[in-house]
């Protein structure tokens, strides 16, 4: 089906691919901000966000989803994470969006969660809790986006897509099997939630892609990108090739590509396409050397690109921290650049009262925290909006949007700005 509308879309235009009855997503996109926060950790582990479940395995080895599983015994693992999965996020954390006036969560979700028919070493049990998710999320009017954060053979190489490392996901071309069988993936997350476009509004097929991989891998996404709009929009096609559209909104991530790259892909007259975009100012020697006025400038910058290009865009992650100090961010066993504890970094600052816990943060260092947090909100509402990550963190409050309410950094109201004209 996906290749079919592909062929019709080269030979006949977009045009054909608008849906014979108007898309009317579950949450009134292009109309109202998306204003949303990320549960990472639950059904993908990072080390940085629950540093313990893995220091805990007393194995300095165990730096991802996939050594968790595959360096100690099964039963071990399936019940750290049986018990992680029952704690971390309850239906107690959606009260707290919703009352914190959020409209959004995203939740990262890895493909072995349906298929470890490649032999992988993953721990599966994760769809008991997307579904609880979706029922929790229903119950405090959240629209909730179901994320692919890991594909098979890792699309990225980042702990957080399962398996740190050489990405290999694209290496067999469109018909390799890392991509057959994450499009497999993607056709069973639509079917599941195609008559639930009320709750689970969207579906972002491929968390950060490795577009900096080259233009053989960009090529390969490209494809991925229409592949999966066929693969979750379109349900059956009547007499004349008419194709009868679903109402799921399809989430494509950027690729690390700046905007202007992806002008005119899957730009359709039913706009039933977003893009994904992550804002970060944190990870390279420059952006930890810039000053706290800097990081804001940065992302102040970024507002006529996001209201300007021609999809709805909506930046999917960003955090109000300005350094890289959170243990384990840039890898278990890794260090930080901001202190020069990462390899080949210079070091800038001591990362002592810029991480961990609130209570050890000045009140100068709280308040940069809001100036950061509403320059980032008020650029982003430019676009389409905003989905900050991440919900929770074990010790690093910097990042935790639940720790920026209790802490006063983040408003109970995302719509109340102290700092207004941040962005001159």
């Amino acid at each position: 089906m996906a290749r079919f509308l592909n062929t019709l879309r080269a030979i006949l235009g977009f045009s054909l691919l608008s849906s014979a009855v108007a898309f009317t997503p579950g949450f009134p996109y292009g109309s109202t901000k998306v204003r949303g926060v990320n549960l990472g950790g639950w059904l993908v582990l990072e080390p940085w966000i629950t540093p313990s479940l893995f220091d805990n395995t007393g194995n300095a080895n165990i730096v991802d989803e996939w050594t968790f599983g595959s360096l100690q015994s099964k039963a071990t693992a399936t019940a750290a994470l049986t018990t992680h999965w029952n704690t971390w996020i309850t239906e107690s954390d959606f009260a707290a969006i919703a009352a914190a006036g959020l409209n959004h969560v995203r939740l990262p979700i890895g493909y072995w969660a349906w298929d470890v028919s490649g032999g992988e070493p993953y721990i599966q049990g994760q769809l008991t809790y997307l579904n609880k998710a979706v029922t929790w999320a229903g119950n405090h009017g959240i629209k909730l986006i179901v994320d692919l954060h890991g594909a098979p053979g890792s699309q990225n190489g980042f702990d957080n897509s399962g398996h740190r490392g050489a990405a290999t996901w694209a290496n067999g071309g469109t018909s390799g099997s890392d991509v057959q069988r994450t499009d497999a993936i993607i056709k069973q997350i639509a079917n599941q939630f195609k008559d639930n476009t009320a709750v689970v509004t969207a579906i972002a097929p491929l968390n950060e892609p490795a577009g900096f991989d080259g233009d053989n891998w960009l090529a390969v996404i490209r494809q991925y990108w229409f592949d999966s709009y066929g693969n979750i929009r379109s349900n059956f096609f009547l007499i004349l090739i008419t194709p009868i559209l679903g109402n799921t909104l399809v989430l494509i991530h950027d690729a690390f590509q700046p905007l202007s790259f992806w002008n005119g892909v899957l730009t359709l007259p039913d706009q039933g396409v977003a893009m994904d975009t992550h804002i970060y100012t944190i990870f390279s020697q420059e952006e930890e050397e810039m000053s706290m006025s800097d990081h804001i400038q940065t992302v102040c910058a970024k507002q006529d690109e996001l209201a300007t290009f021609d999809l709805w865009t909506i930046v999917g992650e960003w955090t109000p921290a300005f350094t890289d100090c959170a243990k384990y961010l840039n890898g278990r066993g890794t260090g930080a650049r901001y202190d020069g504890s990462f390899a080949g970094s210079t070091r800038v600052g001591s990362c002592t009262g810029l991480t961990g816990s609130a209570s050890s943060f000045s009140s100068s260092y709280k308040t940069f925290l809001r100036q950061f947090w509403e320059a980032q909100v008020i650029s982003y509402e430019k676009g389409q909006g905003w989905i900050q990550w991440t919900w929770k963190a074990e010790n690093a409050d910097e990042w935790s949007y639940q720790a920026g309410l209790a802490n006063g950094w983040i408003p109970q109201d995302p719509t109340n700005h102290m700092f207004p004209n941040i962005c001159g």
